[in-house]
């Protein structure tokens, strides 16, 4: 990975010898600016309403907010129920132009967190940082999606063939209520930009790696802890002995990791627990039986011409307002990678960049807040007359 990644870095600094220094766009920048104190109270508005995965009613109010300021700009707005119940209806976006590239800007509008989260602690900032839940993961990218497109509108921009702004609301589980349109999307355009957040100080990502959850249920025997405990089958212990043996696999680094997540176990303290699941391999207390399956996520994102010359075409805008774009992966997942696997050329990381996802530490940093922003309208420019070439 290491060796893969010297080398898309070399290609990078080649492009940019080649091109030069990018020239900085002062209505671009100056509309971005202004932009600042709105974007971030929008923010704020989403962020505080609670909208987990499987929350339909939070993904509809955050929807609520979003459609008609998507509809002020034109946009020919379109709800899309999701492929699987239990999930929020997915917003596509639609902006019509008369450029030559079709290009596809996804973003997620459900987070990890659970009913409740955003009222014990709401949006709020300090000198650096905005917190609060998914105000990176996702919903910070998806406004400074929603705001790259307002200065669009404002600069009269229409050299584009088509820009169509997908917010799903099932990505933090795959994707399951959103992959045949976002399948039927992809093969309808030229380009797809992720607005997942950047990491720290200031990346933008160019390969991931897949992920898959491995599903272990275990089944026991109830009986009476007290006056039977012989007579059950402990799916619990049962369940420690397949989990103990995740720890050969290493939990972190560029290579394949494993976590244990999610466990339950059992349902009173006087039961001997029938059922237990988690991750497992082998049966080892005896009458008990053992059933793994596997729900894939995303496939890789991996380093690809593709995306490495879109990278350069970022790093080009970016340093016409003075800044160094970094380049990186890790081990999230998005639907970038389903992009590539498409064929179509994907940028990933777009979103302000920050750290701390899924915990209550999650955040982003406001230094890079407004050059996001600039970095996202300007790479929207740059495409629009001008499709990515494909390897």
């Amino acid at each position: 990975m290491k060796t893969e990644m010297a080398a898309a870095a070399a290609m990078l600094l080649a492009v940019s010898a080649v091109c030069g220094a990018a020239t900085r766009d002062s209505k671009v920048l100056a509309a971005a600016e202004a932009a600042r104190s709105a974007q971030l109270q929008l923010l704020e508005q989403v962020v505080n309403i609670d909208s987990g995965t499987s929350d339909v009613d939070g993904g509809r109010k955050v929807a609520g907010v979003l459609i008609p300021r998507l509809k002020a700009l034109g946009m020919t707005v379109e709800s899309v129920p999701a492929e699987q119940t239990g999930l929020a209806d997915n917003t596509v976006a639609t902006l019509t132009g008369r450029g030559k590239t079709r290009i596809l800007m996804i973003g997620h509008i459900d987070t990890v967190f659970g009913p409740g989260t955003a009222q014990r602690r709401p949006f709020h900032t300090d000198d650096r940082r905005a917190y609060g839940p998914g105000v990176a993961d996702e919903k910070g990218g998806v406004v400074e999606g929603i705001y790259a497109l307002q200065i669009l509108h404002d600069l009269n921009f229409t050299d584009f063939k088509k820009i169509v702004f997908l917010m799903e609301t099932s990505e933090e589980t795959g994707s399951p209520g959103t992959r045949a349109l976002i399948a039927k999307l992809l093969a309808d355009a030229d380009v797809e930009l992720n607005l997942e957040p950047g990491d720290e100080p200031d990346m933008i990502t160019v390969w991931r790696k897949g992920s898959a959850s491995f599903h272990i249920d275990v089944k026991g025997r109830a009986a009476h802890a007290g006056v039977a405990p012989q007579d059950g089958r402990n799916a619990a212990l049962e369940l420690i002995h397949q989990i103990s043996g995740l720890e050969v696999f290493p939990k972190s680094g560029d290579g394949l990791t494993v976590n244990l997540t999610v466990m339950h176990a059992g349902t009173r303290a006087n039961i001997i627990p029938e059922d237990a699941s988690a991750h497992a391999e082998t049966t080892v207390v005896p009458d008990t039986k053992v059933t793994i399956s596997i729900e894939p996520a995303f496939p890789p994102l991996p380093n690809n011409p593709a995306t490495n010359k879109l990278a350069a075409r970022a790093q080009l805008i970016y340093s016409g307002i003075g800044r160094t774009l970094g380049t990186g992966g890790n081990g999230g997942a998005s639907e970038s990678a389903l992009a590539a696997e498409a064929g179509a050329p994907a940028l990933d990381g777009l979103g302000p960049a920050g750290g701390g996802y899924h915990s209550d530490q999650e955040y982003f940093n406001l230094n890079t807040l407004t050059p996001r922003l600039y970095l996202l309208a300007k790479l929207l420019m740059d495409l629009g007359p001008d499709p990515p070439s494909k390897d």
